[in-house]
């Protein structure tokens, strides 16, 4: 029973459960409140709860996403689509690695990933593969995140050949319906009552989502409430700064050869080569150590650090 105002109450009953729904009705409410917190709680519950998925992958023999792996029934897109489909129960801040190694023939199946002990795969059933025959392997190295909402696979481009970033949708909310009645309180009928229908992928029940997305909109109206001043970030002189952010291959004044090198390679701006890889960076053709030197001599008079 949660206190409304002065007099007004509401309950909240869960009416159903099963594996990856819920249904629950809250009433009595005031009059233009079952809409008012319908939209509220299903807008949170479809955008804004925390959850994790696959972000990239490596696959043993797959270089790309259009290429294939011998002996795989599937090509590489079919095998990415499948891993998106993939559903992780992890709660922890720092990315996880999980591993797949399976041997044909047969099918490959979400049970033979190997996880940590804090990551569960809540959907093992999940076909991944089919293998012709007893000499086909398939290996996948894949990295687990925790996030919000929906990540496309352009958020974290990589230039390291073999990995392969995957749109990742985090939300443990698959679908959320709501309607609003009227109820009755006595001899008075023009009060509210609000139906939810949630359902998720099983990494959470429909229970904990309902609770964690009215904590989140509990937050928003707090700051409301009571506003507090977030503490003015401290400029530092970081590689990620906007400085290297903004400079373009041209603006370091590279030799023509090595920044035609770069250029062709997808190297378009100074974040791209932050986020590369020194030694794989020095196999590209027209490329070698010293030009690796010279790179990070322009780097420098623009006062950046390269750590890769």
């Amino acid at each position: 029973m949660i206190n409304l105002d002065q007099q007004q109450t509401f309950h909240i009953k869960q009416e159903e459960a099963k594996d990856g729904y819920g249904r629950f009705s809250i009433e009595p409410l005031a009059q233009g409140y079952g809409q008012t917190l319908g939209s509220a709680i299903r807008r949170v519950l479809l955008s804004s709860l925390p959850g994790a998925a696959v972000t990239q992958v490596t696959i043993s023999g797959l270089k790309h996403q259009f290429g294939t792996v011998k002996g795989v029934q599937e090509d590489g897109v079919d095998l990415l689509l499948n891993l998106k489909k993939l559903r992780v129960a992890y709660s922890g801040d720092k990315p996880v690695k999980l591993e797949l190694s399976a041997k044909g023939p047969g099918e490959v199946t979400a049970s033979q990933i190997k996880t940590p002990a804090q990551v569960k795969i809540t959907n093992p059933d999940l076909v991944l593969a089919h293998l012709a025959t007893s000499q086909t392997k398939l290996d996948i190295d894949m990295q687990v995140e925790t996030g919000s909402g929906y990540s496309p696979a352009e958020d974290r481009k990589t230039n390291k050949v073999g990995l392969i970033p995957l749109d990742a949708d985090f939300s443990p909310v698959k679908r959320v319906n709501y309607k609003v009645e009227e109820t009755r309180v006595g001899r008075l009928t023009n009060y509210d009552k609000l139906t939810m229908e949630i359902w998720t992928d099983g990494t959470i029940n429909s229970a904990d989502s309902l609770k964690k997305a009215a904590e989140i909109i509990i937050g928003y109206f707090g700051q409301v409430v009571s506003p507090s001043t977030a503490a003015a970030p401290v400029p530092t002189q970081s590689i990620a700064g906007s400085q290297s952010n903004s400079l373009t291959i041209e603006e370091l004044g590279l030799p023509t050869r090595i920044a035609n090198a770069l250029s062709k390679n997808g190297y378009e701006n100074v974040s791209d080569l932050l986020s590369a890889d020194k030694a794989e960076l020095a196999k590209v053709r027209n490329m070698g150590e010293k030009s690796i030197k010279v790179i990070e001599a322009a780097l420098k008079e623009k006062g950046i650090s390269w750590e890769g």
